[in-house]
This record gives C-alpha cells, structure tokens and sequence, in this order.
C-alpha cells in the first residue's frame, strides 16, 4: 500500500513539475527576449532595421556598427565612441568596490565581535544611510567634493561610490558575523591575538561568500549608475553609463540603432559576465548570512 502511494505521488506530482518547467522556460525567453532583439539588431545593416522586421535575423550580418560605438570618432569636440569611458568605469568601479567590501568587513566585525557604548546607534544609522535616496545628496556630496578639489574626477566618483556603499556592505558583513561563533574570538584574544590579526586570521579567511555578495552588489550598483556620473564627472572622468547616452544623444538625422544597440551590450556586458560567472555564489552568500544561531 505504501509503495503504491508513493508510485502515485511521483506520476501525479510529474505533469506539475513539467508544468513548472515549461512556465519557467517560458517565462525566461520573454525576459531574454530585449537581449535578443539587441543583440541581433547589433550586426544588422542599418537599412534592415528601419524597412524590415527588427525580431529577424540579419541577412547581411556585419560588425560595423560594434566598431562605431567602440571607435573615438570625433563630433564636435567630444569623443563619441566608448572606448576611452570603458577604462574610466573600470578605475571608477573597482577601486569603490575593494574599499567599500574591506570597510563593510570591518564595520561588521567591529558591530557583532566588539561591544561598545552606541554600536546599535551607529548601526542604525549605517542602515539608514541605505534608503537614502541618490537625489538627496547630490547638492552636499557635490559642495565637499569641490571643497576637497575632488570635483569632476574619478577619485570623486570612487569617494561617493564608496560612501554610499558602506551601508550595504556592513549590513552584509554583520548579519555574516552575527552567525560567526564568538568563542572563537574570544579564544583568540586569550591566545593574545590582537584587533586587526582576529580580523585578518580568523574571520576574513571565512568570508568568502560574503565577500561575493558584496562585491556582484557594489560592482553592479556602481557600473550602471548614471545619476552620479552625469553629476560629478567632468568629460576625463566620464564613465561608460554617461558615455552611452552621448552616444545616443549625439546621434543626428536618422538615428543609428544597431549601433545604439551594440554600445548598450558593451556597456552591459561586464555586469553580466560578473552575474554568468559568480551569479551562484551571490546567493550562497545572502543565504549563508539570512540564519542567526
């Protein structure tokens, strides 16, 4: 009697799960299906867009408008292709996320290891600072980077990057901690190790997942921000997101969409091969800090 039921439970529970498959399936080409459009339009002759069906492929496949939006043709005086902003995105990025993580890290070590008077109130409003809309400091953040010459550069924009940040990141980093047996610390500090060898010996060695989080969350937020770049960058400093809509911006007469298209995948791509490549270990990490105790 058992093993029939459980023969039933399997041939019922089968068409659900082929159900489910086909929902997911289907679900997964209609939000995949702008890329696609994208990404064949991206090598279409401009004359297949406008007096054809841009769902279809190309007749003529060509790599002419990935070399329009790359180059630094010149209109005007401003470079119009992406290549110089795709290093500034980089410098800009990069930098923001490392200092970002490692502060982030500190901060939750600091905030569930060490006790001290106020540490919830500091971490109150550590979270606070992350609902804090990008609207509402842009006219202080812009005043003290001009007050510290860090005006239109990307030492500015990895400043604010890195400022806005850190809440995320200690938020990530305690909960992390908060599960971190404390006993472990404590053993250390009768074996004399001090502050920052706990932290370097004990604790970031165990971060990992963590760390991943941090750093696909910080480096996804700060490559495709606009709102800070257009405000704070100068034409040196401009990173990609900005340098994408000049591209768009600059286009005269009949617009060139398979080379807006192209630059749009450009200016995706990173973010996307950050998800592709560490995208499982992004939610490892949120669930290996979800559980306390």
């Amino acid at each position: 009697m058992a093993g029939a039921s459980t023969d039933t439970a399997i041939r019922t529970s089968a068409p659900v799960r082929v159900l489910i498959y086909l929902l997911l399936i289907l679900f997964a080409l209609f939000y995949l299906l702008p890329l696609f459009v994208m990404s064949i339009n991206s090598v279409k002759p401009l004359g297949e867009i406008t007096g054809g069906n841009m769902i279809a492929l190309p007749t003529v496949w060509t790599l002419d408008p990935w070399r329009s939006a790359w180059s630094t043709a010149q209109i005007g005086v401003e470079p119009t292709g992406l290549k110089p902003y795709f290093m500034n995105s980089i410098l800009m990025a990069l930098p923001a996320v490392l200092l970002s993580t490692f502060f982030g890290a500190l901060n939750g070590y600091v905030l569930t290891k060490w006790s001290f008077r106020g540490d919830k109130i500091l971490f109150g409003l550590l979270l606070f600072s992350c609902f804090i809309p990008f609207q509402i400091v842009l006219i202080p953040m812009a005043r003290l980077l001009g007050l510290m010459g860090l005006a239109g550069s990307t030492p500015g924009l990895v400043l604010v990057h890195f400022v806005y940040g850190i809440g995320f990141t200690t938020l990530y980093f305690r909960n992390y901690y908060a599960a971190f047996p404390t006993e472990l610390v404590r053993a250390a500090q009768i074996d004399g190790a001090g502050f920052f060898r706990i932290f370097w010996r004990i604790l970031l060695p165990s971060s990992g997942p963590i760390i991943a989080v941090s750093f696909i969350w910080q480096f996804t937020n700060i490559w495709n921000d606009f709102l800070f770049g257009a405000s704070f960058a100068d034409l040196d400093s401009m990173p990609m997101t900005v340098a994408l809509n000049n591209l768009v911006s600059s286009s005269t007469g009949v617009k060139e969409y398979n080379v807006h298209f192209a630059g749009a995948i450009m200016a995706a791509a990173p973010t996307l091969l950050v998800y592709i490549v560490a995208g499982r270990y992004f939610v490892r990490g949120l669930m290996a800090g979800s559980v306390k105790g």
